[in-house]
């Protein structure tokens, strides 16, 4: 056999091997820390109910999550990745480029970003601009934008605790840093004079530690440095309240109906994403999307409000209930 036609056929049945490796019968996701609790509920709950294997979960971060759900298709990918924000139009395009070119997608709740501590401390009122200032690399100083020379909170504010800035919070990754950005850091540098356009650059002098993708780390660091705060999703506050308790922000507590209604100045919707072209070779792909959209998960009365999920309103539940069970194809112009 020549050299060219022995490659050829090689080739041929490595991919005829690659195309059996794909069928399978248990779901791959990734994605989002602040979805991963919600998401491991309905993955348990679907192993446990339907027969089919419990589908295998990583908490990448939704950035990561959605790297790799947007790499391309078959063995090696995701088949559905959570996130804690929307897809970005750069992610949509880069999914495309790489061949996922049908993708349905899903809002199933809204989450709340707070900054907690350990109820060691009293609860303490912060305004946006002050967390700002905390964690911003460069602020204001005497008119003029400076290194961040901030140590105490009460530099910031007289009446803010005399206590060390130290900070827990997500990397780059993270859906929950990219909201942080957007709602806290770019909503309060608009307001103020001193920058010419929104400024989301976070300090690396060692006040604001990168605790990496799982929240629950975060918690956990928060109960030994007991003096230090972390940014992370409501969810995980409403999981500790025995040991933490998370700051006001512009006067309003991190509850539930606050949240909800948007008055938490720092609220944020959270979604999943199917990859439709793995529906074939991964059958229990749809079983699981439908049950994860069912008012027994996301609903006034479902298990997932019970974990942490801030409840959409009816009739938005049922709109993006109905998307994910029409398998609808989303589209660039939706992100824009």
């Amino acid at each position: 056999m020549n050299r060219i036609l022995k490659t050829t056929v090689i080739a041929a049945a490595v991919m005829s091997v690659a195309g059996v490796a794909q069928a399978r019968d248990q779901i791959r996701i990734v994605g989002s820390s602040t979805v991963y609790p919600f998401a491991s509920y309905v993955t348990e709950e679907f192993g446990a109910t339907t027969g089919n294997p419990t589908p295998v979960i990583e908490s990448t971060g939704s950035g990561g999550g959605l790297r790799l759900f947007c790499n391309g298709l078959g063995e090696g990918t995701p088949d559905i990745t959570n996130a804690s924000r929307r897809m970005k139009v750069a992610e949509f395009e880069r999914c495309e480029e790489n061949g996922v070119t049908d993708i349905t997608e899903a809002k199933i709740g809204s989450d709340g970003i707070v900054l907690g501590q350990s109820n060691e401390n009293d609860v303490v009122d912060l305004t946006l601009e002050q967390i700002f200032m905390a964690v911003a690399a460069q602020v204001p100083v005497d008119g003029e934008l400076a290194d961040n020379p901030y140590t105490n909170w009460s530099d910031i504010d007289s009446s803010l605790p005399d206590r060390e800035i130290s900070i827990y919070g997500p990397p780059t990754t993270s859906g929950t840093r990219d909201a942080f950005e957007e709602l806290v850091m770019e909503t309060a540098s608009e307001e103020m004079d001193e920058y010419e356009e929104a400024y989301t650059d976070i300090r690396s002098d060692g006040v604001y530690i990168d605790a990496g993708e799982n929240d629950n780390l975060i918690v956990q660091r928060l109960s030994e440095d007991t003096g230090a705060m972390g940014i992370f999703g409501y969810s995980f506050l409403e999981e500790n309240t025995d040991t933490l308790n998370g700051a006001t922000i512009n006067g309003v507590e991190p509850e539930p109906e606050a949240i909800s209604s948007g008055d938490y100045p720092v609220a944020r919707s959270l979604w999943f994403y199917v990859k439709n072209l793995h529906a074939e070779e991964v059958p229990p792909m749809y079983d699981y999307t439908d049950m994860f959209m069912s008012e027994m998960m996301i609903g006034a009365d479902g298990y997932l409000k019970d974990i942490g999920l801030i409840v959409l309103p009816e009739d938005e539940r049922e709109e993006w209930r109905q998307a994910v069970a029409d398998r609808t194809t989303m589209s660039a112009d939706v992100l824009k």
